[in-house]
């Protein structure tokens, strides 16, 4: 299933004995429960009887005979699912059962909800003092802003990230992936594990509340574009592929495709004239330093462009590999996971689903050499494991039997 290089010298992860009780669903939160399962927690998904996870729903495309969807699939490996109805009093009294023995709880209810059921942090610490808190919201638990529902593209358009993706003339761009929820949930995992370090070192063996939110995830994420503001006052624009501080390093267009050039340092510049066969330009005084090929992109573009479109993006990449220019072609998924450098990794995974079905996917990129991240559970189908964790959890045969014919799970 997994690289040479992920064989453990142990049978666990890092996190084998914590239990995440993971009352989330979408995006931002279940990307962060899955890396906490695949370092290897014990990730109890918490979903609504009949319709589970909203991205359950969200198709094409399906898997094969699993029917799940592509997207559930994709955030929901090493979990198991119970279902668990949280508007009724009972559903609610299973759920403090299972936080009372959980070491972690990753939420993204709107901001009072969970305190409405009362199972918010206050109420649930009372049982569980050790317990870590993690609530991931649109705005944050306060401000102005912190009833407002959110949604990637509006993050990345009032975050800022639009404003700088996208050509200069044309309009901006979302980035493809919804990297505002993403970038949250690898938010909300880093201050989880940093909790949980905390109450390990820690005489009161306390945990703490954590509040992490899409829209500060996302400015947080501007890091030298917001700092280039600050500096200058003039918020940065659009610039397509282009490097706002480092020139050439965007993309091209060659005899065949866009080939992307990386000429990140003074070193690579004169490697770079050479393979291009214009080392005149390495007496040029127009270009010769960084800043000042910054200062004139555009006559060095007029110079460059042509020259990059004699020969195909393959044809170039020979050359500039040999010249030791980073430059890569634009892929598609298609070409990505074609690569053997990710084969060699170990980051095509795949796992078996009770269907018999297959189900490859991304691996963890995280490597650990005694305690390696795994793919030890199929993402889990609706309500797959109810009986399973409510057996755990002290439950009779007869209890469960009767949370079944009342629809509470």
């Amino acid at each position: 299933m997994v690289g040479e290089s992920r064989e453990p010298d142990t049978e666990s992860g890092p996190l084998e004995g914590i239990t995440v009780l993971d009352a989330s669903r979408v995006l931002a939160a279940p990307f962060c429960t899955m890396q906490l399962g695949d370092l290897g927690a014990d990730v109890i998904k918490v979903e609504r009887p009949g319709t589970g996870d909203q991205t359950r729903g969200w198709h094409p495309p399906i898997y094969g005979e699993s029917g799940e969807s592509a997207y559930y699939v994709s955030i929901n490996r090493n979990k198991r699912s119970i279902t668990l109805d949280l508007s009724s009093e009972e559903g609610r009294d299973i759920f403090r059962t299972l936080a009372w023995d959980a070491d972690v709880l990753v939420e993204n209810f709107r901001v009072g909800k969970m305190e409405e059921w009362d199972l918010g942090y206050e109420a649930l610490r009372e049982e569980n003092p050790g317990l870590v808190y993690a609530h991931i919201t649109g705005y944050g638990e306060w401000g102005p802003a912190a009833d407002r529902p959110a949604y990637d593209i509006v993050m990345q358009a009032e975050g800022g990230m639009m404003s700088i993706t996208g050509t200069e003339d044309g309009e901006p761009v979302r980035v493809g992936v919804a990297i505002a929820d993403i970038g949250a949930g690898m938010y909300a995992t880093q201050a989880i594990l940093a909790a949980l370090t905390h109450r390990e070192r820690d005489e009161s063996g306390h945990g703490q509340k954590i509040d992490v939110s899409l829209f500060d995830g996302q400015v947080a994420w501007m890091t030298y574009m917001a700092s280039y503001y600050f500096a200058t006052g003039i918020p940065p624009g659009r610039m397509g592929s282009k490097h706002p501080t480092i020139a050439p390093y965007q993309s091209f267009e060659t005899a065949d495709d866009h080939l992307v050039i990386a000429v990140s340092s003074e070193h690579i510049w004169p490697r770079f004239c050479e393979a291009i066969g214009r080392s005149e330009l390495l007496e040029d005084a127009r270009f010769s330093t960084n800043s000042e090929r910054v200062a004139n992109r555009e006559k060095l573009d007029e110079i460059l462009e042509p020259v990059l479109k004699e020969r195909t993006a393959g044809e170039w990449v020979d050359i500039f590999e040999q010249a030791e220019v980073p430059a890569s072609p634009v892929r598609d998924m298609s070409a990505v996971f074609d690569d053997p450098q990710l084969t060699h990794r170990g980051m095509v995974a795949s796992v078996d689903h009770p269907t018999g079905e297959t189900i490859e996917m991304p691996a963890s990129p995280m490597f650990l050499s005694q305690t390696p991240t795994s793919i030890r559970h199929h993402p889990p189908m609706l309500g797959e494991h109810t009986r399973e964790i409510l057996e755990e959890a002290g439950y009779q045969q007869a209890a469960i039997d009767r949370f079944d014919a009342e629809d509470i799970v």
